[in-house]
């Protein structure tokens, strides 16, 4: 029997190869877009892309310098900074060529109308309101607005003013956020935190390169005194306005008037050139590896971290802040006598002043919900002022001959050395990190958005009533529903 034939298939004929879209001609070379995938999606963003081509337009990714225009939607202008930072950031760092941070809106516009239609205030993402919700690295755009906007704060908490200090220090933060120059005060209508007062200054400065009032105030008799002894060690605001009213000028008034000085201010005046002087990064680095050595000595595994402004990437400040704390729970206990009597016993303190731990979690439950907590920590600390080290050609002889402010022949130093229990160490390196502005936004947002109390010490929820703890910032961060801010990008 002969085997059945076998039917062979014939090959279907393939689908012919779709021809690729010609190229579209660009209509409008000045003008570069890039469209934000985050929310947006990709097919979305696909087709988007497209029909920018169809009309004209070009359209890039955001690793390249040549984008003008970035486009979003559903996104705050933070969230697309972060966004374009992960993407290779090429726009962001364009010198003088800052791309605009748009919503769809200014897109459909200009598809309608088949060119790059006029970028209004309207369609320029919004900043967001709190600090703590803003990036701001260490160099930014805007040095010449915030200078001018930071010294009219200077002036209000001078005068006693906080509610009008806060305000132009919060406009200013604003604007060390911005990732683009500012050259018109059209662009500023929004931004959060910017008044008609604000405006004024600023639109001085950018027409002018400096603002009348500001330039008075800089001037001023009142203004400059204040700031000589504000600088000066152990005196506040309210010393150095009453030494004004009395006609205190200098510091030299200060030793011949024979005003009364607290021992604070006494080493304040007598190291007063030092403490003047910006505190260089390597100095701050040999102090905390000292006390890092004599912490090891009394209690090994002991951990000494270097704080403040050289945390957030300074290369100078005008102290050293040290947080030091233990893996182990309380054995922290005790050490801080330790350290600061070896410290004495060596040489190294000038000036020394310390207080024992009062934190108590059950306080600050009353004090929250009574809304009467104040924002100062309650750690077991020292505030010091610290001889650095010898310094050829230095003045020398009695120190209490030498003249006020005058240098000795080894650098005075203020250091402040704080002592953190392990469970609150995520939050102390969070308050003690600074930036002042940043701190203060972050526990205004914990209160006002969040219902929670943040301080150097916990987080308190004050509706659940509980606290909430923390392994690490970011764990602060997200109880919070933030997003996390590494430390070199609070500098508010």
């Amino acid at each position: 029997m002969e085997p059945l034939p076998v039917k062979r298939k014939r090959p279907r004929p393939r689908d012919p190869i779709p021809a690729p879209a010609p190229e579209q001609p660009v209509r409008f070379p000045e003008v570069v877009l890039c469209l934000v995938e985050k929310r947006m999606g990709a097919s979305r963003r696909s087709f988007l892309a497209s029909l920018a081509r169809s009309k004209g337009f070009c359209v890039e990714e955001a690793h390249s310098a040549r984008v003008t225009h970035v486009v979003s939607e559903g996104n705050s202008g933070d969230e697309v900074v972060e966004w374009l930072r992960k993407k290779g950031r090429g726009c962001l760092d364009a010198p003088g060529k800052e791309p605009a941070l748009l919503d769809l809106s200014w897109f459909t516009e200009a598809m309608s109308a088949g060119w790059p239609v006029k970028v209004e205030p309207r369609h320029c993402l919004q900043v967001a309101p709190y600090a703590c919700q803003r990036r701001s690295p260490l160099a930014h755009r805007n040095p010449m607005l915030t200078e001018a906007l930071e010294t009219v704060a200077e002036e209000a908490y001078f005068c006693g003013n906080e509610g009008r200090s806060l305000a132009f220090s919060r406009a200013a933060t604003v604007l060390k956020s911005l990732t683009c120059t500012v050259r018109s005060v059209s662009e500023l209508s929004a931004l959060p935190g910017l008044g008609v007062h604000c405006k004024r200054i600023l639109q001085e400065v950018l027409e002018d390169g400096t603002s009348a009032e500001v330039e008075r105030i800089r001037q001023s008799d009142r203004y400059q005194t204040m700031k000589l002894f504000t600088k000066m060690f152990g005196v506040g605001v309210k010393t150095a306005s009453q030494w004004y009213q009395e006609g205190l000028r200098t510091l030299q008034d200060l030793q011949m008037r024979c005003t009364k000085l607290s021992r604070e201010q006494q080493a304040g005046l007598l190291h007063y050139t030092d403490l003047s002087t910006p505190v260089e990064r390597p100095e701050a680095e040999a102090i905390s590896q000292l006390v890092r050595e004599v912490a090891e000595r009394y209690l090994p595994g002991t951990s000494v971290t270097l704080t403040g402004g050289f945390r957030r990437g300074k290369r100078s400040g005008h102290d050293v802040d040290l947080l030091i704390t233990h893996p182990v729970e309380s054995r922290e206990e005790g050490l801080l006598s330790k350290i600061i009597s070896w410290l004495h016993s060596q040489g190294f303190l000038l000036y020394q002043n310390s207080c024992r731990n009062t934190f108590q979690p059950f306080k600050m439950e009353v004090q929250e919900a009574s809304g009467s907590a104040g924002s100062m920590d309650r750690f077991e600390q020292c505030f010091s002022i610290f001889r650095l080290a010898d310094r050829p050609g230095g003045p020398r002889g009695d120190a209490g001959a030498q003249k006020p402010g005058a240098s000795s022949s080894r650098k005075a130093v203020r250091v402040d050395l704080v002592i953190s229990p392990y469970s609150q160490f995520p939050f102390a390196l969070l308050g003690w990190t600074g930036s002042r502005n940043f701190e203060r936004d972050l526990r205004r947002f914990a209160r006002q958005e969040k219902k929670m109390a943040l301080n150097s010490h916990a987080l308190y929820h004050m509706e659940q009533k509980i606290f909430l703890p923390a392994a690490s910032e970011e764990e602060i961060f997200q109880h919070l529903g933030l997003e996390y801010i590494p430390p070199e990008e609070r500098n508010a």
